[in-house]
């Protein structure tokens, strides 16, 4: 007799950029009906920048997904050149792929620089992984392994977190697609079908030189355009600004209007050493939702700083900026900082939270980490920087640093 539910299991999913996604196994079904792994669904993958890109609403659920797509399609081509991968291996991949991203909070990097901000993601996706293992009877032990870097096949963590991860191979492809960006499009499916490994090593066959400059390029170009763009580095900035001051005020007594997992977070410092299980469940239950329902609350707060900054991001009357590629003059910042103090009567330190300054860096390509290496038909190896006669990707491997300050829109 058929085991119906069993084969509901196997179920197939519509994707927009890739077509059809097939779930490979049931373990692989049961993760991503795990209430952690669900939680995906209502964080954003790029935070704020839909208040630039409109179409940017798709989620780390999305993004995870089209990863494990991705990983599939890596599996079959390199099984087809003869690569050794056993079926634990193949599973260890997929489940390590698929949570890669699962300790993102919600605007994840906003969270991270304010009131989360002595525990990274990836030490958070760690935990969460840990936690989802007890549940799963051990059975994500090998993916833990591989996501560490701890297995001795060191191709497998390169296909989880290298410089041309299936994670990079999908948010490019993914938020350009969303964005509307065309210059971020680059052919994954491509990119994947040129790979191969040698000693243990994953390396890109010479033919696929261009498609490897094509992605360095989009990356560069995403980053400026996209992930770096003026009005979302002042959207996430300020968004910093509302969780610290919320985290300021909620240490100080005063009683902030938030969600009980939210509240909790503001109201309690969090280090890596009492970032304990029934901190993490708390964590979980934070998500995009929480964040802006307390801003729309906190717009009416009586403190000057957290209701005017929360508007500003509520109702997208943001700061300006200004970028440079040097720094400012400090006296500029201060005499914005007087009129500004002085318009409101409100003290220098509250000021500082409308007008501030900060850099920003792109790196298309580190030279120096897990390089990728082009394999030629001679059986050379070498880095794609030296292998390419595009000068820009010299250019691409030296990191670019701007300076910006962003300050209130009106003349005071």
């Amino acid at each position: 007799m058929i085991n119906l539910k069993k084969r509901n299991k196997l179920k197939i999913l519509n994707d927009p950029i890739y077509g059809f996604i097939t779930i490979p196994n049931e373990l692989i079904f049961d993760l991503i009906e795990h209430k952690y792994f669900q939680r995906l669904r209502r964080i954003s993958q790029m935070g704020l920048s839909y208040l630039v890109y409109p179409g940017a609403h798709h989620t780390r659920f999305h993004h995870a997904l089209g990863c494990m797509y991705l990983m599939q399609k890596t599996v079959r081509v390199l099984r087809f050149k003869g690569i050794d991968i056993s079926e634990e291996e193949e599973e260890a991949l997929y489940i390590a792929i698929l949570l890669h991203d699962i300790g993102h909070g919600p605007f994840s990097h906003a969270m991270e620089h304010s009131i989360v901000n002595e525990v990274n993601h990836e030490a958070i996706s760690l935990m969460f992984m840990e936690e989802i293992n007890e549940d799963f009877n051990g059975s994500l032990t090998l993916a833990i392994q591989i996501f560490k870097g701890e297995y001795h096949r060191n191709f497998l963590h390169q296909l989880i977190s290298g410089q041309l991860d299936m994670d990079r191979l999908d948010y490019l492809k993914r938020d350009s697609f969303y964005t509307g960006v065309a210059e971020g499009n680059i052919n994954s499916e491509r990119l994947i079908t040129m790979l191969t490994v040698i000693n243990d090593e994953l390396v890109v066959e010479e033919k696929g030189i261009y498609s490897v400059e094509k992605f360095l390029l989009a990356r560069r170009l995403m980053y400026w355009q996209v992930y770096l763009h003026k009005t979302s580095l002042v959207a996430e900035n300020l968004l910093i600004r509302v969780l610290k001051r919320a985290k300021e005020l909620s240490q100080a007594g005063v009683q902030l209007n938030a969600s009980a997992s939210l509240t909790f977070f503001l109201k309690n410092k969090i280090t890596p050493d009492n970032f304990t299980p029934a901190v993490l469940e708390t964590f979980s239950r934070l998500d995009d939702y929480d964040i802006v329902a307390a801003m729309k609350e906190w717009m009416a707060s009586e403190d000057f700083v957290l209701s005017k900054l929360s508007s500003m991001i509520i109702d997208r009357d943001l700061l300006k900026i200004k970028i440079k590629k040097k720094p400012f003059q400090e006296k500029k910042k201060e005499n914005l900082i007087e009129k500004f103090k002085g318009h409101y009567k409100i003290s220098g330190e509250e000021a500082r939270y409308f007008i501030f300054e900060g850099t920003i860096s792109n790196q298309a390509y580190h030279q120096n980490k897990q390089n990728i290496n082009i394999l030629y038909k001679s059986n050379k190896i070498v880095d794609i920087v030296k292998a390419t006669d595009q000068f820009n990707l010299k250019a691409l491997s030296k990191p670019v640093t701007k300076y910006f300050m962003c300050y209130p829109k009106h003349k005071h």
